[in-house]
């Protein structure tokens, strides 16, 4: 029999749907329990792994290497759900399943923004603008994940075996279309698909011993051939082999290990980087335009800058009240609160905060009234990245990093 893991936007029916197939088939249900699962398993906080799968990157994660502990623990959680036989999994960690193992049915569940904004105010108490606010909020949140993990869009048809457009389908019709593919030849369990089910354990085991190590890999096995790739540039690359492949090799069940370079290792720009720090900063982007966020913070990392990202303001708000950051690089123009009004409660709630505008939009006024807000540097966009990275590096500076004790003299 089969397994099946779901993915769905916000409003199209995945709960339902989700109940409805368990019922049908006979499977056992996982959702949301598994994070306690991995908690309990792992000692590791619920919360933490939440915002590992829904929320921005911890900051000082380079240091804790967090994500990748997380991510592997995540892994291994699904690799064991993987080894089941019906089940139904309902959830973002299902696109930690690899494509080869047949007897999985990966399913995503998508409507039009109309039919999702419609089913939310006929389910709860919203106006259409708290919908579509809400909605834009959920799809950032699952955009940051498969961008995170996969580097695609999470509606990307390549990621699924079977993709639903519920604007067009029923509940009753979805789960129709998903138990005739369950209970067909092709989703059988066989031979091939249980050992690369095994892989997969294998491999999720290999990353739990790598992560504390704190380098970007990917694992994959044949058998108990394993394979790590290096998906961010190191120097000293004979020795990192050497250590990853000594602390893989220590896994039970572990053949031959081999470390090579991955499609990420690519040497990091002459731009500069934070070896000027004693740690890396802590760095948080704001900004509804998600594709231009997101390549700033691609080209930021490639610098060695880590940085966390906001969509909105009340996001960017509600993660300095858990974690806040050092130097903050703010749009102006945001739906909701809007950048002014973010900076006003960052200088006032925050004060240590250093915060760069960054806008498309900006007035003189505004850029006023910014500064005299406490905005540390007011740029525009486009921006230039040598320029920007020169500012956030001056923020950085400003609040006293690195620290360096100064000589002490003796007393006369």
């Amino acid at each position: 029999m089969a397994v099946i893991t779901l993915f769905s936007g916000a409003f199209c029916g995945g709960d339902e749907v989700v109940e409805a197939v368990a019922a049908r088939l006979h499977y056992d249900r996982v959702g949301e329990e598994l994070l306690d699962s991995v908690a309990s398993r792992f000692g590791v906080s619920r919360d933490r792994l939440a915002r590992t799968m829904q929320g921005p990157p911890p900051f000082l994660s380079k240091l804790t290497h967090e994500r990748q502990k997380n991510l592997a623990y995540l892994r291994s959680a699904m690799a064991d759900v993987v080894l089941q036989d019906n089940v139904v999994y309902h959830g973002l960690a299902g696109h930690l399943v690899p494509r080869n193992i047949s007897h999985v049915l990966q399913v995503c569940m998508i409507a039009n923004l109309d039919h999702r904004v419609a089913v939310a105010m006929r389910q709860t108490d919203l106006s259409e603008k708290q919908a579509v606010k809400l909605i834009h909020k959920d799809d950032g949140q699952r955009l940051r994940w498969t961008r995170d993990v996969l580097g695609q869009e999470p509606y990307d048809e390549s990621l699924y075996d079977l993709l639903l457009a519920m604007q067009s389908a029923t509940v009753e019709s979805a789960v129709d279309r998903i138990c005739e593919i369950a209970l067909g030849e092709k989703l059988r369990t066989t031979s091939e698909s249980r050992r690369a089910a095994e892989e997969f354990v294998l491999a999720a085991q290999v990353e739990i011993a790598l992560a504390p190590l704190g380098y970007d890999v990917e694992v994959s096995c044949v058998q108990t051939d394993v394979t790590v790739a290096l998906n961010r540039y190191v120097s000293r690359l004979d020795a990192v082999k050497r250590q990853l492949e000594s602390a893989a090799a220590g896994v039970s069940g572990v053949g031959t290990v081999r470390c090579v370079p991955g499609l990420g290792f690519v040497p990091p720009s002459l731009l500069g980087s934070t070896d000027e720090f004693e740690r890396p900063p802590k760095i948080l982007l704001v900004d509804d335009e998600r594709e231009f966020v997101h390549t700033l913070s691609e080209r930021l990392q490639a610098r060695d800058l880590e940085a966390a990202v906001a969509y909105d303001g009340e996001e960017a708000l509600s993660f300095l009240a858990s974690d806040e950051p050092e130097v903050m690089v703010l749009d102006l123009k945001m739906p909701g609160i809007d950048g002014i009004e973010v900076l006003r409660r960052v200088k006032r709630d925050h004060p240590k905060v250093e915060v760069i505008i960054l806008t498309g939009h900006g007035s003189k006024k505004e850029e006023t009234v910014a500064q005299e807000l406490g905005a540390f540097a007011y740029l525009r966009k486009p921006v230039d990245i040598e320029l920007l990275t020169r500012t956030m590096k001056e923020a950085y500076r400003k609040i006293g990093k690195p620290h360096r004790p100064e000589k002490q003299t003796p007393e006369e």
